[in-house]
């Protein structure tokens, strides 16, 4: 016997309130963007600039231990993590430590060095320092319009492709949809203060690819119903295709949840908010395909060519059971 996540076959009527649905986004939308605008962003070292350590030893890397070192010295966001290279001989131990800027320098200063070399030689009393660089704030800033340009680009990049694969309306429901997923990504993380980095910026490309996804399939099910039931309205239509692929749009979210969760318990603190992202968005993600892309799609209509043939491809895994 089968688990099943739904049932094999439903018909929940998902535009009986769309109206709510889109009402309850734009003003989910309306807070994150205002808690954005008055608590801004946590961001870290990568957008703050700061100054990276390099670091040798002869004895293994404690990294739970060097924290606990430094974490008495009060210099806020610092990064630890061991650098493994099939290269290193038995010996040859290397961490990277990295520390945000202090508050009025754009980099750690040569007494707080001098520091941080004290309470790492109590954990290791080898230790040597193999290399100090330091960003300031100019490259971090020319960072912060990059990690944007990439999100843009690859939401235009989305709004093309759907637009040349469906119809203008399937590709402007779609990128509202993906607009409606990084805006509340983004709140979200200004609301809870969770550090932003460069992982958050992959992590929110990796959630446009997931979403579009999921609104892909279910926007080349409404393609082919359309063509299909050339009779029934487009609520009805609509409403036919979610009901089936859900199973399948169901299954793909938890399954991944599954594995976010996961690493989100045992990962450890260095991916942790990457993972954070990705749950959210997984689940944000999962919410805009089924009522967010399709209610834009309902607003603004469709219209119907019948020159063209009528399509059963589909989608092969469409109808597979959760």
């Amino acid at each position: 016997m089968r688990l099943k996540l739904v049932p094999q076959e439903t018909s929940f009527d998902f535009f009986k309130r769309w109206k709510i649905w889109l009402g309850l986004s734009a003003l989910l939308m309306v807070v994150a963007f205002g808690s954005f605008m008055l608590r801004g962003l946590n961001y870290g070292i990568d957008f703050r600039g700061g100054t990276t350590i390099r670091t040798e030893s002869a004895q293994p890397v404690d990294v739970a231990a060097y924290r606990e070192a430094l974490g008495v010295l009060g210099m806020g966001d610092v990064v630890i993590s061991e650098v493994f290279d099939p290269a290193f001989d038995d010996d040859q131990n290397v961490a990277m430590i990295r520390i945000q800027a202090q508050d009025d320098e754009e980099a750690v200063t040569a007494e707080m060095i001098a520091q941080v070399r004290t309470a790492l030689q109590a954990v290791a009393p080898d230790i040597q320092f193999v290399s100090v660089e330091s960003v300031g704030p100019k490259v971090s800033g020319e960072l912060i319009q990059t990690a944007v340009l990439a999100v843009v680009l690859a939401i235009g990049a989305v709004l093309v492709y759907i637009w040349l694969r469906f119809e203008w309306q399937f590709a402007l429901a779609a990128v509202v949809a993906l607009v409606h997923d990084v805006i509340l990504t983004i709140g979200i993380f200004s609301e809870v203060q969770i550090k932003f980095d460069l992982a958050i910026i992959a992590a929110l490309l990796t959630i446009v690819g997931y979403s579009l996804n999921d609104t892909v399939v279910v926007f080349d099910r409404v393609r082919e119903n359309l063509r299909k039931y050339k009779k029934k309205s487009l609520p009805e239509v609509l409403n036919l295709s979610i009901n089936e692929t859900l199973s399948r749009t169901v299954m793909t979210s938890v399954t991944t949840l599954l594995a976010l969760v996961s690493l989100f318990v045992l990962g450890g603190d260095v991916i942790r908010g990457f993972v954070f992202a990705m749950i959210w968005g997984v689940i944000v993600g999962t919410y805009s395909s089924v009522f967010v892309a399709s209610s834009i799609l309902l607003y603004l209509g469709v219209k119907r060519d019948w020159s063209k043939p009528s399509s059963t491809s589909g989608n092969q895994f469409a109808n597979v059971d959760a």
